[in-house]
């Protein structure tokens, strides 16, 4: 009689044991309040600053089309060299950010085109993102705050990246190399899908980067631990001094029919697609207040450019809204 009730006991034990595991699946929905609401959690409130990439800054430019894409595309992108307007930042909610991190950096630019619209890139150092839609994205900002308030253990994040495979990818490339040493000397990614209307009719499927004239170059070991946590700016706006102007080359990678328009946690393999050169980003000028003002909204396109069915995407229009009017209103 007591052995069998013993058994019970640990039977019971042990279901209410698997009833308390944690659940490190991803949530079934994720809307752009979330996002807001995460970002705010982990960073804490900073009223009238961007709720995500809130360190940041700002410089100026021009974009000047390439032969190759005026003759490919029909977009005025392409129709005369225009003014750009950048903002250089780190990731996250955190204005005091340590800009020594293995944490992705980010780069917003606003084209200023001749016929007086408007076209936007907001891209990352890392080619992909940290999950395949919003919902593993937001599970792992979730898991993130409750380890860091030990509400999880410490290795809660390996067992959700075991159920969420596809948002491990971009932690694992992070720390696998050094960040680069300066904002002008990273290669940047648009990690979604677009479409471009073509000159004969068709549309080319593509993901752009930009990748600096001079090439990458990346803090080394001592350089991460004997600078101060804020040497960006400090940096960028020497360069511009030293050098006048610092080029990008801005390229489209053509998508084929096997590579993904609706999961930017996949990396497209860019040495076996084709790459086109579209055109060259010079950069002049650094730290004003040209950037302030402006909602880096990846979906504000020109005409010929076209958005594809990304669920991350499509849901950064809303977060970017919700920022950006919290921001004018000093929340």
């Amino acid at each position: 009689m007591l052995k069998t009730t013993l058994s019970a006991l640990a039977i019971t034990v042990s279901t209410l044991a698997m009833a308390q595991e944690p659940n490190y699946q991803a949530p079934e929905q994720a809307t752009a309040t979330d996002f807001i609401e995460i970002f705010e959690t982990l960073s804490g409130k900073h009223p009238g600053i961007r709720k995500g990439h809130a360190r940041g800054v700002c410089a100026a430019g021009s974009f000047t089309p390439s032969s190759v894409a005026q003759e490919r595309y029909s977009s005025p992108i392409f129709d005369t060299k225009v003014p750009v307007v950048l903002r250089f930042s780190m990731g996250g909610g955190n204005p005091n950010a340590d800009e020594r991190a293995k944490a992705p950096r980010g780069i917003g630019v606003q084209f200023q085109l001749a016929n007086g619209s408007l076209h936007q890139l907001a891209g990352l150092t890392t080619p992909m993102f940290a999950g395949k839609n919003p919902e593993q994205f937001l599970g792992l900002l979730r898991l993130n705050a409750q380890i860091r308030d030990g509400e999880a253990p410490a290795d809660a994040r390996a067992n959700y990246f075991a159920a969420n495979p596809e948002a491990a990818g971009q932690g694992q490339w992070l720390q696998q190399r050094n960040p680069a040493a300066e904002y002008t000397s990273a290669s940047y990614y648009g990690i979604h899908t677009f479409f471009a209307d073509t000159a004969t009719g068709k549309k080319d499927k593509f993901r752009w980067q930009l990748i600096p004239a001079t090439g990458e170059v990346l803090l080394t070991d001592e350089e991460r631990e004997t600078l101060p946590a804020d040497f960006l700016t400090d940096r960028l706006v020497e360069r511009i001094n030293t050098d006048g102007a610092v080029h990008y080359y801005l390229q489209w990678v053509i998508g084929t029919d096997a590579d993904a328009t609706n999961d930017p946690s996949v990396v497209w393999p860019v040495e076996q697609r084709e790459v086109v050169n579209v055109g060259t980003l010079t950069i002049s000028g650094a730290n004003g207040e040209q950037c302030t003002p402006i909602n880096f909204d990846p979906n504000l396109l020109a005409q010929g450019v076209q958005a594809s069915d990304d669920p991350v995407l499509a849901l950064r229009s809303a977060a970017y809204a919700i920022s950006f009017g919290k921001r004018l209103s000093q929340q």
